[in-house]
């Protein structure tokens, strides 16, 4: 699970742009956003760069358990 939605969003980005600064189509940096498939760690570092934050804030630092 990433975090790259909620980051874009504290940022005021649209997914557009980052798929235009990341070259990659928009439904695939849509898909990273909605969990619904993950950015390769290549990928993550390049999306960390293009935003400015550190790699570590667009993943969640814990394991969320459905069950709770």
């Amino acid at each position: 699970m990433n975090r790259i939605k909620e980051v874009l969003e504290e940022k005021g980005i649209k997914q557009i742009w980052l798929a235009e600064k990341l070259e990659k189509s928009y439904n695939m940096v849509n898909s990273y956003a909605q969990n619904r498939r993950q950015p390769s760690l290549e990928d993550l570092y390049k999306i960390a760069e293009i935003l400015n934050v550190n790699p570590k804030e667009l993943l969640y630092d814990q394991i969320i358990d459905k069950d709770e």
